[in-house]
């Protein structure tokens, strides 16, 4: 690299390896084992030697593994792990598929350790695996996931969440509060700053002319006034003042018609008021879920939005249940590698 920039080299991707107790360690292992990722990236992980071996024999796949403590040391190649140790594990004496804070501990120092390789420009994005809030929260880390720790580090205040299925995306006024408090969140200002944030990245996915649709907080966004007041004095004043800016922006949408339509392609991205008013259509559409218990296709990724950083991460938690038995998917991991590869490559003039 140069000046943060590429110069005929494919983007430098750091890994980090999530929650050791969880799937992460699995699916990185998986994902590594595909011929097609040196390709498109040179991939870095992040985490600690012992986790990779273990999941190396709870998957069977086995590779060469590069022990590098500069990413430009690595060895990009087929059948090759390059691995930054962090040494936060020594053993394997943690349980699988259970909270624990030294997992906690080791998954949160993954993370600053790839936000620190971003900021000083050694590596061009990174690509986050589950880590588990409440191990991360035992082991004294006070946040409340992924997005608040890279907001932090980075010294960011205006940001967002954004999922990513396909065609259906949807970026997010709150997150991970109460319900309580997303209602007391949905503001003119919040909501105006992250159709901003979505235009921006849309742009830099391809999308000339984002069409933006602004989901409603209450039932038939309020049925005016009668239902809640907030499409009233919050919701539609943004809208307004975004068109005024030129945007393709429309709303509010009522929330029980506005995905179908997001689906159906009227929209390239949705403005949800609050978390699980945009993670449910999203992994509905991306999660497949076989006989009951038994995990099929995880697709999607979710991406932080405001960042100096490329940030994307996979669309799903840690999954103790499956965690250590081979189960795992790795397809919503690859997808996050393209999504950083295409926001890397945008910004280099490459895609």
């Amino acid at each position: 690299m140069e000046d943060g920039k590429l110069v005929n080299k494919k983007p430098l991707v750091a890994l980090t390896l999530g929650d050791p107790a969880g799937v992460g360690p699995e699916i990185t292992v998986k994902l590594l084992g595909g011929h097609w990722i040196h390709g498109v990236c040179r991939p870095l992980v992040i985490g600690d030697l012992c986790a990779v071996k273990r999941a190396m024999e709870q998957t069977g796949i086995r590779l060469r593994i590069h022990l590098t403590d500069d990413p430009a040391g690595g060895i990009y190649e087929d059948g090759t792990l390059n691995l930054m140790d962090q040494g936060c594990l020594t053993g394997t004496d943690y349980p699988m598929g259970a909270v624990d804070s030294r997992c906690g501990d080791a998954a949160f120092c993954y993370v600053k350790r790839a936000i620190e390789l971003a900021l000083e420009k050694k590596v061009d994005a990174n690509v986050t695996a589950p880590l588990n809030k409440e191990s991360m929260n035992l082991a004294g880390h006070a946040f409340s996931g992924h997005t608040e720790i890279y907001a932090h580090y980075t010294n960011v205040k205006d940001y967002a969440m954004l999922l990513a299925y396909g065609g259906m995306r949807v970026a997010h006024i709150s997150t991970h509060v109460s319900l309580r408090q997303a209602c007391g969140l949905v503001k003119k200002e919040r909501i105006l700053k992250v159709i901003d944030l979505s235009v921006q990245t849309l742009k830099q996915l391809g999308i000339d002319r984002p069409r933006i649709a602004v989901a409603g907080l209450n039932p038939h966004c309020g049925e005016g006034g009668l239902f809640g007041t907030e499409e009233l004095e919050e919701i539609i004043p943004a809208v307004k003042e975004a068109a005024k800016r030129g945007l393709d922006v429309c709303g509010p949408v009522p929330p029980d018609t506005v995905f179908c339509k997001l689906k159906g392609g009227q929209y390239d991205l949705c403005i949800c008021m609050y978390h699980d008013q945009g993670h449910i259509p999203v992994k509905l559409a991306g999660f497949v879920w076989e006989k009951g218990e038994t995990q099929g296709a995880v697709n999607g990724i979710n991406m932080t939005l405001g960042l100096p950083v490329i940030r994307v991460s996979v669309d799903h938690g840690t999954a103790f249940d499956i965690a250590g038995k081979n189960l795992a998917s790795e397809a919503s991991l690859a997808e996050a590698v393209e999504y950083a590869v295409k926001m890397v490559c945008s910004g280099s003039g490459n895609l």
